[in-house]
């Protein structure tokens, strides 16, 4: 008999080990501590029956100080609307409103099973620090159930915004994980895109741009990036998001796009929502995706992720925080139908998502944190395809959530 454990699940079919055949874990002290075929254990046992476990779901991209304000300014039918609508209303916010609209997100996103999460912070002088100092508390509060990073940027630009640049210093000096950018709401892209590097490697923090946010391929500050990566040293440490400018690329552009990105080592998150919701708008007909093809990325090396961007707001007036529901958004707009192609989107909301995140210790394993999920499916193929329901879900080995199955009612 093992040594004495916490729990046994037993009967699941583990992501990511083998041909993910039924096996117990056993885990003990928060960590996983065995898994074999059988775990001879009177500790208590939660049975599986065959389904899918696998690591935490992870957002790479989300916008928490942002969500839930549709009703305050309606939709926006373009991304410089939606911009201008927020940067508006943000003047308003204050730390107790970012605080309670991040927290219903947060809430919404770990019954989904998210147990790791990204959130991109505004910082400028129309909001101060006040979004940042309600996220930074909301990390300390649900550090039970979601390891919450920050990643401060300048959503107004930084080299137009005086005073933005020493209040994204200030967040860096008391809290931030991450700084990102915006590179194309300044009047000098390039030179925002320097002063972000230079930051990062003051701070030795990763970096995560937003870039690319439109359909004209005849610039790209993705190449730029991809520049300053390799000539700073800092390639592995550099995401960007959206990038719908490559969904109009065509093949072989697309290729060469995908190498530079790969011998860079800057990774890709595509948000499938807001890019389709905002690339499409001002077309009648023949309506362009706008989405980044990101499987096809992944296969030729580079790390993508998929993540929700924004909930409820005017840039995106969707979302229920479920990255299997991203995930099979995209699907269905990349035409990944699949199977390979389908494991590859369930890996940009798991396995992909963490290397992105640069979390070597995420995973399932012997001496691993048991940040885990159990979903209503058995591969991983299938839960992207039916959009499979998290029934529980165990941060640091204990249970954060659970969902019961719904149950049929047949006459007699």
């Amino acid at each position: 008999m093992s040594a004495a454990l916490d729990v046994v699940l037993r009967n699941g079919r583990v992501h990511g080990i083998g041909d993910e055949r039924a096996l117990d874990i056993g885990i003990r002290a928060g960590q996983i501590a065995e898994i074999a075929p059988h775990i001879a254990s009177d500790a208590r046992a939660i049975d599986l029956k065959g389904r899918l476990v696998c690591g935490g779901f992870i957002e790479t991209h989300i916008h928490l100080d942002k969500a839930c304000i549709l009703d305050r300014c309606g939709h926006s039918e373009t991304l410089s609307q939606a911009i201008a609508k927020v940067a508006q209303l943000k003047r308003e916010f204050t730390t107790q409103d970012v605080y309670e609209r991040g927290r219903k997100v947060l809430e919404k996103a770990i019954v989904q099973g998210t147990t790791r999460m990204r959130t991109h912070v505004e910082v400028d002088t129309r909001v101060g620090l006040r979004s940042f100092e309600a996220i930074l508390q909301l990390k300390k509060d649900y550090a039970w159930a979601v390891d919450l990073e920050i990643c401060v940027f300048p959503q107004e630009g930084l080299l137009n915004d005086p005073g933005a640049d020493e209040l994204l210093v200030e967040t860096l000096e008391h809290g931030a994980d991450v700084i990102g950018g915006c590179p194309y709401t300044d009047t000098n892209p390039n030179g925002q895109i320097a002063r972000i590097f230079e930051l990062a490697r003051r701070y030795d923090v990763d970096i995560d741009f937003h870039l690319d946010f439109d359909l004209d391929t005849t610039s790209m500050s993705l190449l730029e990036v991809c520049r300053q990566a390799e000539a700073t040293r800092y390639g592995g440490r550099v995401a960007i998001g959206h990038v719908s400018k490559i969904s109009a690329l065509p093949p072989d552009e697309l290729s060469r796009v995908a190498a530079r990105m790969k011998d860079a080592g800057v990774a890709l998150t595509v948000l499938p929502s807001t890019d389709l919701f905002l690339m499409g708008q001002g077309h009648t007909h023949n309506v362009p995706r706008g989405v980044a093809p990101a499987h096809k990325l992944l296969h030729q090396g580079v790390t993508c992720s998929i993540s929700t961007n924004n909930v409820l707001n005017p840039f995106t007036p969707f979302g229920d925080c479920s990255l299997l529901r991203m995930a099979n958004l995209y699907a269905n707009i990349a035409q990944a139908g699949k199977a390979d192609d389908m494991n590859a989107c369930f890996d940009m909301i798991t396995l992909q998502s963490a290397r992105l995140l640069n979390n070597a210790a995420y995973g399932i394993g012997i001496g691993k944190a048991a940040d885990l999920v159990v979903l209503d499916a058995e591969t991983p193929s299938g839960a992207v395809a039916e959009i499979a329901q998290p029934l529980f879900g165990f941060k640091g080995g204990r249970l954060t959530f659970e969902r019961e199955l719904p149950k049929l009612f047949r006459p007699n």
